[in-house]
């Protein structure tokens, strides 16, 4: 995986920022287990990402966490930042490696402060970085599909 999404690895200084989707789908500090499983009723979203009114990431919620939960539990206490968030300055090299090695292929990008910059999406067959624009070709032909 020397290059991905047009990225080379090899660089030095390489940050996870450079490869994030910046326009994730998020949900409000509010949001229930209801709304995490409308949002995750799309097989291409691999995890709910809840935030508060500044930004900051409270959790990521994956299927798994739903397990046993009412609809109208808060999405915010089910799930968890530890092992699902990556620093947005963290380098993009070793954090390919680690998700690889770990199959895991998404991870929230936070700042400094918490604050949610993305998310680090890698590609089923880990050959390399989801992109805004492959999200935006993906949901154009959604469109294209449904009318």
């Amino acid at each position: 995986m020397a290059v991905m999404t047009g990225i080379d690895l090899a660089a030095p200084g390489v940050t996870v920022a450079r490869a994030v989707v910046t326009a994730p789908k998020v949900l409000e500090g509010g949001a229930s287990a209801a709304d995490v499983r409308r949002v995750l009723a799309d097989d291409h979203v691999h995890a709910a990402l809840v935030v508060d009114g500044g930004g900051v990431l409270l959790a990521v919620v994956e299927r798994d966490d739903l397990i046993d939960h009412a609809d109208t539990s808060p999405a915010r206490s089910l799930g968890r930042l530890a092992g699902r968030t990556v620093a947005a300055h963290a380098s993009l090299r070793e954090v390919a490696a680690d998700m690889l090695a770990r199959r895991r292929r998404r991870l929230a990008v936070v700042d400094e402060k918490g604050r949610l910059v993305g998310l680090l999406c890698m590609k089923r067959d880990f050959s390399g970085f989801c992109s805004d624009a492959d999200v935006r070709a993906r949901a154009d032909d959604a469109d294209r599909r449904a009318g």
